[in-house]
């Protein structure tokens, strides 16, 4: 492998020398340094009897046998030896299906996957209804029939959907407060883009707020307006964040509970081990501190603190280690908007510009440089890791700058900043992170859901081939990581993989064949690289004795599938420390998670 990877590659075949190693590193990960999770000599569980995929490695190894003890990987070999060595261990067959570690998450968002997915779904095919503005109004209505909605009205007084994408509607523009007076105009409404960039409200809702001819944009953000000059409705980023904190802030016990439960659901059933908050502001800080205290947590979920907004959460007891399955691995600053949306950051003018700007539009940044600079010398002088959210290559250029002007006051430190989304980051920029020793997480999935309009509307053919550069940042030697970003599409690992190996668009076209990975690497990009990315590849990541018994039971193998079909591999079980925490297995037929004594 290239030589980024080549220090984490002899960490992770360490074997029997990774305890020691995790206590040397200040690895956060509990299973090996107190685990407080109360179990203690329960019976071993062997799996075999399918294609138990380690991660190990640059190609694809496999072993016949692995066997579980108290939460932790003790063997990982032939089956012969597995049985002489465990006896009495209960047999876990996998009837031929595929075991690999539990995924690690990118970037996506736990709590907020939990609160979105539980509002009204008006996202487009195939996660919803949204197909026009009139879907749109059905739908949000429909929601506020139900119990969720009824729940939801009396917690926060507004109506909230989420999801709707202009981009995939006949309109080929937001809704407006007009359309969404259709819904209602008793209560106020907001309505996200399913990009999270921008949303749009009712006049209501604009009354409510006091949005009205004289209102400023905040810095950072927009109030789209009539030709009046008046408030149509829409909003930007900076004017979004203060209303959707203005609203959010508001939730109760019960829907805390609720959304947690909700997120960890989602994720866990597409397989993910370990969750992130990857923008976790002070309200969602203290409800997953409060989760976690009430062992409510059935996965690792690692958040990072807005830098802007949140940094006192850097001073709290889970900034310094897991706590009961929660830690916050450091700080999140945000630099630019969304490429779908058009508020992501660019060097060059967008392809068509948004009906709302003037030509030669480039989107723009959510703070100045000299801002910028000093939140990342925040970072380094207090040995934070930082995410940088950064889409467009303008604001990737600022992110870039930032991570060398904290090495420059604080050199030679294992920062593992990430670049999050790093949609259109050019060939010079690669090459740069590479050399800062930087990492690259890419919302892979784009190509997908987005592709089409990005090559006909947001970059253009030539720039849009180039989203998400997977392969050109593993041929630089980089460590890599891919990401659904959820509430932004589910939470499902597989459409990521599938994404990163196919780059297929909405319409079966395939953008950019040359940034393919294969999919053993895009496997590495959702298992041992993302580890890595959150300082946890002595304990995570591949199924080495000595690490912790996260793991993921698939129908099929990716990597022996037909590409193609990668997207259709069903999760069958996630484990989490050696525990069935998701079960899609057949009940009494398959005992893949049933609780059974020693030795059957």
């Amino acid at each position: 492998m290239k030589a980024h990877y080549k220090q984490a590659s002899g960490w992770v075949m360490a074997g029997a020398a990774i305890v020691a190693l995790g206590a040397w590193l200040g690895d956060p990960s509990p299973a090996l340094a107190g685990d407080d999770s109360g179990r203690g000599n329960e019976p071993a569980n062997l799996y075999l009897n399918g294609d138990i995929l380690t991660m190990e490695g640059d190609k694809p190894t496999y072993v016949e046998a692995l066997v579980e003890q108290d939460g932790v990987i003790v063997f990982a070999g032939s089956r012969r030896e597995a049985a002489r060595q465990y006896p009495r261990a209960v047999r876990r067959d996998l009837h031929g299906r595929a075991l690999l570690p539990g995924f690690i998450d990118g970037h996506g968002h736990l709590y907020l996957t939990g609160l979105l997915f539980s509002m009204a779904n008006v996202m487009p095919a195939p996660d919803g209804p949204g197909r026009d503005h009139q879907a749109l109004v059905d739908a949000t209505r429909a929601w506020m029939g139900s119990e969720q909605g009824r729940q939801f009205i009396a917690t926060f007084g507004w109506v909230l959907a989420n999801g709707f994408d202009h981009s995939l509607m006949p309109e080929g523009v937001p809704p407006t407060a007009q359309v969404l007076d259709r819904i209602t105009t008793d209560y106020p409404v907001l309505m996200l883009h399913q990009s999270g960039h921008i949303a749009s409200l009712n006049r209501k809702a604009l009354e409510v707020l006091g949005f009205n001819r004289d209102t400023p944009a905040p810095p950072g953000g927009v109030i789209q307006r009539d030709a009046a000059g008046n408030p149509n409705g829409v909003i930007e980023e900076g004017a979004l964040l203060a209303v959707a904190n203005r609203i959010l802030g508001k939730t109760d016990a019960a829907t805390e509970a609720l959304v947690i439960a909700r997120g960890q659901d989602l994720y866990l059933r597409h397989g993910y081990t370990t969750a992130q908050e990857g923008r976790a502001f002070a309200n969602i800080t203290a409800a997953l501190e409060r989760a976690a205290a009430g062992r409510q947590l059935r996965l690792d979920v690692v958040s990072y603190a807005d830098i802007t907004l949140n940094a006192d959460a850097m001073t709290t007891p889970a900034a310094g280690g897991y706590q009961n399955g929660y830690r916050i691995g450091g700080v999140k600053i945000s630099l630019d908007g969304s490429p779908q949306a058009k508020t992501a950051w660019l060097t060059h003018p967008y392809h068509i510009a948004p009906p709302h700007a003037e030509e030669g539009y480039k989107g723009y940044p959510a703070m100045p440089d000299a801002r910028a600079h000093e939140l990342f010398a925040l970072a380094a002088s207090k040995g934070w890791q930082i995410m940088c959210h950064a889409n467009g290559d303008a604001a990737i250029d600022q992110c870039l700058d930032g991570i060398d002007h904290g090495l420059a006051l604080v050199p030679g430190r294992d920062h593992r900043s990430v670049i999050i989304h790093a949609q259109t980051m050019r060939a010079d920029q690669v090459a740069r992170l590479r050399m800062l020793n930087g990492i690259p997480s890419f919302f892979a999935a784009h190509t997908f859901y987005w592709g089409d309009y990005h090559r006909a509307s947001v970059l253009g053919e030539e720039r849009a081939a180039r989203i998400s550069p997977t392969r050109e940042a593993v041929a630089a030697g980089l460590i890599l990581t891919s990401h659904h970003d959820s509430p932004v599409i589910a939470p499902d690992a597989l459409r990521v993989v599938d994404a990163t190996v196919n780059r297929t668009t909405r319409s079966g076209a395939v953008l950019g064949p040359d940034q393919r990975l294969t999919p053993y690497e895009a496997l590495k990009a959702v298992t041992i690289w993302g580890a890595f990315q959150h300082f946890e590849e002595a304990s995570k990541g591949t199924l080495t004795p000595g690490k912790r018994a996260d793991l993921v039971v698939l129908s099929a193998n990716p990597v022996k599938v037909a590409p193609a079909t990668i997207k259709d591999i069903r999760v069958v079980a996630t484990i989490k420390d050696g525990v069935a925490a998701f079960c899609d297995a057949a009940p009494g037929r398959d005992a893949i998670c049933e609780k059974k004594t020693e030795g059957n």
